[in-house]
C-alpha cells in the first residue's frame, strides 16, 4: 500500500506528513505472501499485467477520495465523509453503515499482515531447520507480532516518526536492495514472454481447473486479486490528518502519491522475482515460493538474509496498519459508533492507548478460526479488502448521488470529477463480486470460498445494529455536538471562517480529545480553521 518518490518523501520527512505513510507497506505483502497464490491462480502473466490493471483501476477510487479528502479532513475518514455528504436525515445511517465497514476491514487486515508474517516465519525455519508448525504455534507468532506493534504504538507522535524513518529506508532503499541482489546473482533469466506473458492454471485439485470448467478469463479475474488485496488502506490518509500539518492540502497528494508508489515499487518486486525463477514447477510447488527464488539465486545463507530484510518490511506494514487502525477507532469512538470510553488520549504519551491496545485485541481474534480452518479463516481475512472498499465507495457514490452536498476543497478534479467517480464505484461492485467468487476446482468444504459466509455475516450484523438499536442513539457525530472535537487544519490561503472557546458552542466545557500534529502540538490556540465550503454551522447543523 504506500510511500514514495522524492515528492512524497518531502511530505513523510516534513511535519506535515504523518498522514500519508502506512499504506505504502502492503505492497510487502503481495509479492512475499501471495506469490504462491498469483503463480497458481494466473501465473506469472497475470501477476504482472493484472498488478498494472489493478493500480489504474485503484488510482480511480484514490483520486475520488484525495478529492472528497481535500474538503473534509477529520481523522473518521471514509465515514465521517458519508456523514457529511448524506443527507441529514440520513446521515447517521450512512455514517454507521460506512464506519463498521470501514473498522471491521481495518481489523481483517491488521490481522491479515500479522498472520502473514507469522506464516513466513514459520515456514523459514520449517524449511531452513525442520521446524514443525502448528496452528497454535503460529497463532502464538501472531501475539508476540501484535504486541511488539502495540509496544511501539504507544510511542508519541513525535517519537513514532523515526520508526516512520526506518521504514522509508527498508522499503525503499532495502527492497532495492534485495532484488538487486536476485537479479545479479541469478544464472539464467526468464525470457520477457514468461514474464508478461505466460498463464498456468493451478486452481484444479488433482483435475481440470477453471480455465477448463469455466474460462481462462474467470482464471485471470480470480488471480488479480492477489492486487486488489495488496493496494488499499490508503485511507490511512485520512485517519492521520489530524496528526499532520495542513492535511486539507498535502493529505489528497500523499494519498495519490502513495498508490503511484505501490504501483512503482511494486511491479519492479514482482517483475524481478518472476525473471529469476530458475524452474516454475519447482518454485511454484514450494511451501515459500520467494524464499526459493532468492536461495537459488543467491544461496541458502545469502537468501535466509534476504528473507529477514523481506519480513522486517512486513513488520513495519502491520506496526503502521495499526496505526492507522487505532486512529480510526478513535474517531469512530469519539462519534459513539463504538464505545466511548475508548475515546481517551494519554496525556504522558500523546496517544490513544485504549484504541491501540483494542484494535491489536480485535485482531488476534480475528485470527483465532485458523485453529480449526485454515479456508475458513482466509474467508475471515479476505473480507479486508471488501470491508475497504466498499466504505471507500459509500462516500464516493454520495457525491454523484447528493452531489449539492459535497463542497470541494482545494484538491479538485474539475469537470473530470463525475466520470472518475462513476469508474470508482463500477470497480469496487466488480471487485466485490470477484472476491465472492470460488477459486479452486470442485468446490468442497476445504475448498469452498467463505467469503461470500463472512460477508452476509458482516452485513447482517452491520445492518441489524442499526435498525434493533444503533438508530436510537446514534448521531454520526459526538455526542455533545461539539464542533472542536473535529480536527480541523490551518492552511494556506484561506479565510478562518469561525474560533471556538476552550467551551463548546452550547456553552459546555471542552471534555473531548483531539489529537496532536506532529508540527502544532494541538489546535492553534483556540482557533478552528474549516476546509473551503464548510463552516462551523455545518458541524453544528448535522
Amino acid at each position: 500500500m504506500d510511500i514514495n518518490n522524492a515528492s512524497l518523501f518531502l511530505y513523510l520527512t516534513g511535519p506535515r506528513s504523518f498522514h500519508s505513510y502506512p499504506p505504502f507497506h502492503i505492497l510487502q505483502l503481495c509479492p512475499y505472501t501471495l506469490f504462491g497464490y498469483g503463480l497458481n491462480t494466473g501465473g506469472p502473466g497475470v501477476m504482472s499485467i493484472g498488478w498494472l490493471v489493478i493500480s489504474f483501476f485503484t488510482l480511480f477510487v484514490g483520486a475520488s477520495m484525495a478529492e472528497i479528502l481535500s474538503a473534509v479532513p477529520a481523522s473518521g475518514g471514509p465515514y465521517f465523509w458519508a456523514y457529511m455528504l448524506a443527507p441529514s436525515r440520513h446521515a447517521p445511517f450512512f455514517a454507521w453503515v460506512t464506519g463498521w465497514f470501514n473498522l471491521i476491514g481495518q481489523i481483517a487486515v491488521t490481522t491479515g499482515i500479522d498472520f502473514g508474517l507469522a506464516n513466513l516465519i514459520s515456514t523459514t525455519a520449517s524449511v531452513t531447520n525442520g521446524y514443525h508448525a502448528t496452528a497454535v504455534k503460529t497463532l502464538g507468532i501472531v501475539a508476540i507480532i501484535l504486541v511488539s506493534h502495540v509496544v511501539v504504538n504507544l510511542f508519541s507522535i513525535h517519537r513514532l516518526r523515526y520508526m516512520i524513518y526506518t521504514s522509508i529506508f527498508l522499503n525503499t532503499a532495502g527492497i532495492i536492495c534485495v532484488i538487486a541482489a536476485v537479479l545479479a546473482q541469478t544464472q539464467t533469466f526468464q525470457p520477457a514472454a514468461f514474464t508478461f506473458g505466460k498463464f498456468f492454471d493451478g486452481t484444479g485439485v488433482d483435475g481440470p481447473g477453471w480455465s477448463v470448467r469455466a474460462s481462462p478469463a474467470y482464471v485471470a479475474a480470480c488471480g488479480v486479486l492477489m492486487s486488489q488485496y495488496t493496494i488499499l488502506g490508503f485511507d490511512a490518509s485520512a485517519h492521520l490528518c489530524e496528526e499532520t500539518r495542513r492535511a486539507v492540502r498535502y493529505a489528497p497528494y500523499g494519498l495519490l502519491s502513495a498508490i503511484a508508489a505501490s504501483t512503482f515499487f511494486g511491479f519492479f518486486v514482482i517483475v524481478g522475482l518472476l525473471f529469476s525463477i530458475q524452474d516454475f514447477d519447482t518454485v511454484r510447488t514450494s511451501p515459500l515460493p520467494v524464499l526459493r527464488i532468492l536461495t537459488d539465486a543467491c544461496g541458502e545463507v545469502v537468501g535466509l538474509l534476504l528473507m529477514v530484510v523481506i519480513m522486517l518490511c512486513v513488520w513495519h506494514c502491520g506496526l503502521f496498519s495499526l496505526t492507522s487502525n487505532s486512529r480510526m477507532m478513535f474517531a469512530f469512538a469519539r462519534d459513539g459508533g463504538i464505545p466511548h470510553r475508548l475515546h481517551i488520549i494519554n496525556k504522558r504519551l500523546q496517544c490513544p492507548v485504549r484504541t491501540v491496545i483494542f484494535g491489536a485485541c480485535c485482531s488476534f481474534l480475528l485470527a483465532l478460526p485458523v485453529l480449526g480452518s485454515a479456508v475458513a479463516f482466509a474467508g475471515t481475512t479476505s473480507i479486508a479488502t471488501i470491508g475497504l472498499y466498499v466504505s471507500y465507495g459509500i462516500p464516493i457514490a454520495m457525491t454523484l448521488v447528493y452531489p449539492c452536498n459535497f463542497r470541494r476543497g482545494p484538491f479538485k478534479l474539475g469537470p473530470a470529477s463525475k466520470w472518475i467517480a462513476i469508474v470508482a464505484c463500477l470497480w469496487i461492485a466488480f471487485i466485490t463480486v470477484v472476491f465472492c467468487l470460488p477459486t479452486v476446482n470442485p468446490v468442497t468444504t476445504q475448498t469452498l470460498n467463505y467469503t461470500p459466509v463472512a460477508l452476509v455475516i458482516v452485513i447482517v450484523f452491520i445492518f441489524g445494529s442499526w435498525f434493533l438499536w444503533a438508530h436510537r442513539w446514534f448521531t454520526g457525530r459526538c455526542r455533545d455536538h461539539c464542533p472542536t472535537c473535529i480536527r480541523q487544519l490551518e492552511f494556506l490561503g484561506e479565510e478562518l471562517v469561525g474560533t471556538v472557546n476552550s467551551t463548546d458552542v452550547g456553552g459546555r466545557p471542552d471534555r473531548h480529545h483531539r489529537l496532536r500534529s506532529v508540527e502544532s502540538g494541538g489546535l492553534n490556540g483556540d482557533q478552528v480553521t474549516v476546509a473551503r465550503g464548510f463552516t462551523i454551522d455545518d458541524y453544528q447543523g448535522r
